[in-house]
């Protein structure tokens, strides 16, 4: 059940935030010069428990490599019905990718985790890349990957 509600909180976060207590979060992910092609980026959240709590954001259009974000992969038996309308392009080598959403309160200082896979062709996967507490006092703290990217920072 408090899954069901955490998973409630955030996807009425996502796409109802004038009825949920939220605010407005800036997500930053730059990328090391790894010299492949675009990565794939999952990021998403699980709760104090480890279990999956809902998708965030995912970079890279071609379902075919999901499979290779395997965290998520794992937590969603591939289910692109969790990201339906927070897709967007791979990010390249070197570059940064900044997104705005707008996140429940509920989901800071209680727990959560916020978690990015990444992926790039004919290189390595990267599980759990980045894993970071969501707490108020972490916000603007970057965080260095293990592989593909350089830091990770959110914003409020």
């Amino acid at each position: 059940m408090k899954s069901l509600l955490a998973t409630l909180a955030l996807t009425t976060a996502l796409t109802l935030p004038g009825l949920a207590m939220a605010r407005p979060v800036t997500l930053t992910t730059t990328m090391n010069n790894y010299g492949g092609d675009g990565a794939y980026l999952a990021l998403y959240v699980t709760d104090a428990a480890g279990a999956y709590a809902g998708s965030l954001w995912m970079a890279g259009g071609k379902s075919k490599y999901y499979e290779h974000l395997s965290e998520w992969y794992r937590a969603t038996a591939g289910d692109t019905a969790q990201i339906n309308g927070i897709t967007g392009a791979s990010v390249g080598a070197g570059r940064t990718l900044e997104i705005t959403l707008d996140l429940a309160d509920a989901l800071f200082d209680a727990g959560y985790t916020l978690h990015i896979d990444a992926a790039v062709e004919d290189m390595r996967d990267s599980p759990n890349e980045v894993a970071v507490p969501l707490t108020t006092g972490g916000a603007g703290t970057p965080i260095t990957g293990r592989r593909y990217i350089a830091d990770f920072t959110y914003d409020m």
